[in-house]
């Protein structure tokens, strides 16, 4: 049918050229973001990219949500402000007409939606937690980079190396201050080895001093040696233990239950109905009059999304601390949502206005 078939291929068209300005944005704003978390030590430098690329596939189902809404309230747009729609209303279509068209273009978007809400997104954030805890329990001195001073995975040591050998196993010009059981003792050495034993790995320094004293005491005890060994690489407790709610399958969360966990999964499920509730919205709030501003639809527009999505944040946030329970909250936002849309659907489509509504009805003349 033309009708259909010429919406379709707009919408397609607007939706392919928003998706991608999305995208690029987003893919900056996400570089930006990383390269400061690898600044402060929480991101391995040569995995940015990686962090980066799962940060932008997580945040892809509320990125395809944004691009639907944006090319159904600009394409809709378009054609009132070219009075095609008066076209399209006087064939015989009604604003209700323009559901069908819509969505069997949105329904793979909503699919998607929903799978990236479910599926990918807990996913993409369990792998980011994985790279960010490997990198966390790195040994000590692969931490240290030459002539830069680096702190030790728990804090007590800072190591600086002059230069390091090829292998990585040996370096000169070594200094090491450390803070334990109460005395902080600052040790240096012209050379310095890693050496592998049955209960761990310990550097053991060549030519150097050792001055160490007590914390908050006037003693100070100074010696030299030949060859001193301090073991590294501690154990680290690992992170993953705890797996956060946002890096749990839906299927664990439906099965755990907890008020952390039910937020989270409100907060997925909540991104699928609002992805159906937009095209709803964007339907009823795309209007276009020649003699107003071209972009205080899309603005009011706009203004909706963020309004309806802050609303997921906080009820994520209600749900977690108890002031409102998982299903209520569904029902209360996505339901009232999808029910005042319609009302808006249905006083748009009978062009009701107050003053009809309210105009007492005048009876025909009797001959």
């Amino acid at each position: 049918m033309l009708f259909h078939s010429s919406i379709r291929k707009e919408l397609a068209r607007s939706f392919g050229a928003t998706l991608v300005a999305l995208v690029t944005v987003v893919m900056t704003m996400m570089l930006i973001r990383t390269l400061g978390q690898a600044s402060k030590g929480s991101v391995n430098p040569s995995e940015v990219l990686m962090v980066m690329g799962y940060t932008v596939l997580g945040y892809l189902a509320p990125i395809l949500t944004l691009s639907l809404f944006i090319a159904v309230v600009s394409t809709l747009s378009r054609m009132y402000r070219e009075s095609e729609m008066v076209i399209w209303f006087a064939g015989g279509q009604g604003l209700f007409g323009f559901l069908r068209p819509l969505l069997r273009f949105a329904w793979p978007m909503l699919l998607a939606v929903a799978g990236l809400a479910l599926l990918v997104w807990p996913w993409t954030n369990q792998q980011i937690a994985e790279m960010k805890n490997r990198y966390e329990k790195r040994g000590d001195l692969e931490r240290v980079a030459p002539g830069q001073f680096q702190e030790s995975s728990n804090g007590t040591r800072v190591f600086f190396i002059d230069k390091d050998s090829p292998d990585a196993r040996t370096g000169n010009n070594v200094f090491i201050s450390s803070v334990d059981h109460g005395k902080e003792a600052v040790t240096s050495a012209r050379s310095a080895r890693i050496e592998v034993e049955e209960d761990g790995r310990f550097l053991m320094l060549q030519n150097g001093q050792r001055v160490e004293s007590s914390i908050g005491k006037l003693d100070l005890k100074v010696s030299e040696f030949d060859e001193y060994g301090t073991r590294i690489g501690e154990k680290v407790v690992d992170a993953m233990a705890a797996v956060p709610a946002r890096a749990r399958t839906t299927l664990d969360l439906l099965i755990s239950r907890t008020r952390s966990d039910l937020a989270e999964l409100a907060w997925r499920i909540g991104l699928a109905l609002a992805s159906f509730n937009f095209v709803l919205i964007a339907l009823a709030v795309s209007s276009g009059n020649p003699r107003s501003a071209r972009g205080g639809n899309q603005i009011l527009a706009l203004f909706t999304f963020v309004v309806y999505y802050n609303m997921l944040n906080l009820g994520q946030n209600w749900i977690g601390n108890g002031s409102i329970g998982f299903a209520p909250f569904l029902l209360a936002l996505h339901g009232g949502v999808f029910v005042l849309s319609m009302v808006w659907l249905t006083v748009r489509h009978n062009r009701w206005t107050l003053q009809s509504l309210t105009r007492p009805k005048t009876q025909a003349p009797t001959p």
